[in-house]
């Protein structure tokens, strides 16, 4: 197939991608032009997936050529791949474990229809499912048809009211217009596609052994990140060279899918952040890493090993979250689908009555992609200074 220019929604990505870090000090100035074959009725839906994901990719692999750069390695041309974007995007459901394909979702995750509209919940872990139930007040045992009737008989924003009262997961889904409106949409659309803050602190400047293919050889990466989009950050870094280290909580074990599909290219550990001796050696561990990346919520990290920049002054820090950084929906949680459902976008996607949905979880792939990209650029400065590195999924 001939190249041909990326899609403009692309080149309007990559355009706030640059405009984003020259706000925040940084330059991410294309490092040659990014060529992309047609891409056909790959990841086709009513809004330009593919644009977003090939963009996100295009934005990752600029910001790969600028570390390599500013190490005095050659830079590689840029020519997109729609099939590999489009099966890493899609990954879940081109997985196969023993040969058999994965559910995405569990019974209890997904749209139900309430008295005056449509809400859309998440409850793929235990403890999620749980605290849903108690928000519906269902019994611990419900299965989907006695949570779909519960919720027959609710107005969407009662289910949404009584999620966030049981730090459950379930919006009510929105059209575009009332997200736009709305206080949490109104927030997120005022911030940066990928914020960077420099901090106080300043420490070592990390000290790799770039080659072209691996320009991240010998850098150290910290991953507490979980489920999709930070993974997805941290793998692309892997894919780069760096070392990767995984950290996850024994009481709370992640799908086994994701960790699969996600893990590539990293170890892993279990590590207990609330025991002393667990906290201790994450400490240990972060002293001695370039970056970390953390999808915890504000503060929730620190409140655990203390203050990270003491422990390791001059850490790129990344961070992943659900609604931005400001708004009164900052602190919540949230996922892909959520998004999706409360932002407009299964509005747009709906199929006859029922809303719908994207054909990949395309938010946090691309928020995976943007987050690599914006730690690289601000590793690649080398001045030693600390800087925290956002994206959010609601802004992508």
């Amino acid at each position: 197939m001939p190249d041909l220019p990326l899609p403009m929604p692309d080149l309007h990505l990559q355009h706030d991608y640059a405009k984003a870090l020259a706000e925040a000090g940084l330059d991410a100035t294309p490092t040659g032009d990014v060529a992309c074959p047609d891409p056909g009725a790959l990841l086709a839906a009513r809004l330009p997936v593919f644009a977003l994901a090939a963009g996100a990719v295009a934005a990752f692999a600029q910001a790969a050529n600028r570390v390599r750069a500013a190490a005095g390695v050659r830079p590689r041309p840029v020519r997109l791949d729609p099939e590999r974007i489009a099966a890493s995007f899609s990954g879940d459901r081109m997985l196969r474990l023993s040969g058999t394909p994965i559910d995405g979702f569990a019974d209890l995750s997904g749209f139900f229809r309430a008295r005056d509209g449509w809400v859309r919940t998440h409850a793929n872990y235990p403890h999620h499912r749980a605290r849903l139930l108690r928000a519906l007040d269902v019994p611990a045992d419900a299965g989907r048809e006695q949570v779909a009737d519960r919720i027959r008989g609710l107005d969407a924003a009662t289910v949404e009211t009584a999620a966030v009262a049981h730090d459950a997961i379930a919006v009510r889904v929105r059209d575009e217009a009332q997200w736009r409106s709305s206080e949490p949409g109104r927030a997120v659309a005022t911030e940066p596609l990928v914020a960077v803050t420099r901090r106080a602190d300043f420490g070592r400047v990390a000290a790799p052994a770039p080659t072209e293919a691996a320009p991240l050889a010998g850098v150290r990466v910290l991953d507490t990140t979980r489920v999709i989009a930070g993974p997805v950050a941290s793998r692309a870094l892997a894919l780069l060279g760096a070392t990767v280290l995984r950290i996850d909580p024994p009481h709370l074990p992640e799908i086994e899918w994701q960790h699969i599909e996600n893990g590539q290219g990293k170890r892993s550990a279990l590590l207990d952040l609330r025991d002393p001796r667990g906290a201790a050696t994450f400490r240990a561990l972060l002293a001695d890493a370039d970056i970390l990346l953390s999808g915890y919520r504000p503060g929730a990290l620190e409140a655990m090993i203390g203050d990270i920049s003491a422990v390791r002054p001059g850490l790129i820090r990344g961070r992943v979250c659900a609604w931005g950084t400001t708004g009164p929906w900052a602190g919540r949680r949230g996922f892909d689908s959520i998004v999706q459902a409360a932002s407009g976008i299964a509005a747009v996607e709906s199929g006859g009555d029922a809303p719908g949905a994207l054909p990949a979880q395309a938010l946090d792939h691309a928020s995976g992609y943007l987050l690599a990209a914006g730690v690289l650029d601000a590793y690649a400065v080398g001045d030693g200074v600390g800087r925290d590195v956002t994206v959010s999924l609601a802004r992508t």
